[in-house]
């Protein structure tokens, strides 16, 4: 498993990243047993970024993460977790419930400090609160030693990029919007590195819309992008492949970013990420799904607060 320096911070993470949020239960139930099981896997094939957030499973994936982690010496994994964020319509960014919330990971957590802290999901909140408040908050914890890297997420990139240009931080999440239907974050990464900031890519499988399962039913895409997904799945199957696998080779062989963030939940799962990743995509199969899915190239959704979506510079 290769590895990326996490831009300044003196980190390095695995190209590919172990997402917990099905550690919470988040994409149906599981046995702890089997997610334990995959996060021992997933050390000893060279992953060695993790992460999770107490919104996953109402802390469940942080408590099950924790445990698998017991035992494992600090210095050989990267501990990525999250503030802000803690149910569906559950959002506190203010400095103090942030600077609890920290301390609350990392007991369930079993660690010391926490290698990367991030604000989650930040197009939900006052932009100019996350930048005057809530992030100085975090860096403060920083500077105690107790977080060694401030990171935001989020799905808007116009609202990662507001605050990325106003704060120091040292990593930018960004999901579904590095994959073979959409894009747009190549475009970005130039801005976040330009304002020191090292680009994480999560959820390649964009939340399940790439792969022949198909999406939740609560997938936010519009009806025309699942359609044309669902027909780019089919075009594989075709050809005895699978898109799930092609999207994982593009998205790790092409993108260039710290670290490509993928959910798993089982030791198989992580076996099967870990070969794709590996893998150049095949060429041809490649142009074919991409010439499918042309109609909706770079299209999303909206998420988060209107004013959010293409915040323009406040006094």
């Amino acid at each position: 498993m290769k590895r990326h320096a996490l831009g300044g911070t003196g980190l390095e993470v695995s190209e590919l990243g172990f997402g917990a949020s099905p550690l919470g239960a988040v994409h149906g139930a599981f046995a702890e047993s089997d997610g334990i099981e995959a996060v021992h896997t997933a050390l000893d094939l060279g992953i060695c970024f993790f992460d999770v957030s107490p919104y996953y499973g109402a802390t469940l994936a942080e408590t099950t993460l924790g445990k698998a982690l017991r035992g494992v010496e600090r210095s050989g994994y990267v501990l990525a977790t999250k503030v802000g964020r803690y149910g569906d319509d559950d959002f506190d960014f203010s400095a103090d419930r942030v600077r609890r919330s920290v301390r609350e990971s990392l007991t369930r957590l079993g660690t010391d400090h926490l290698d990367l802290i991030q604000c989650h999901d930040i197009e939900f909140g006052d932009l100019d609160r996350i930048v005057h408040e809530t992030l100085p908050a975090l860096l403060e914890l920083r500077d105690a030693g107790l977080v060694r890297a401030v990171g935001v997420t989020g799905y808007p990139l116009d609202a990662l990029a507001y605050v990325a240009a106003r704060v120091p931080v040292d990593t930018v999440l960004s999901y579904c919007q590095y994959t073979v239907q959409d894009r747009r974050l190549a475009g970005y990464a130039p801005r976040f590195a330009e304002h020191g900031a090292a680009v994480i890519n999560a959820s390649p499988l964009a939340m399940g819309a790439l792969t022949d399962r198909g999406p939740a039913l609560w997938h936010p895409a519009s009806p025309a992008v699942l359609e044309r997904c669902a027909a780019a799945a089919a075009l594989c199957r075709a050809r005895g492949a699978d898109i799930a696998r092609l999207a994982v080779q593009f998205a790790v062989a092409t993108g260039g970013f710290a670290s490509t963030v993928v959910g798993t939940s089982n030791a198989g799962e992580v076996r099967t990420a870990v070969q794709w990743s590996s893998e150049l995509p095949d060429q041809e199969l490649l142009r074919a799904v991409e010439n499918c899915l042309a109609p909706v190239r770079d299209e999303g959704w909206t998420n988060g607060r209107p004013e959010n979506q293409h915040p323009e510079p406040r006094p």
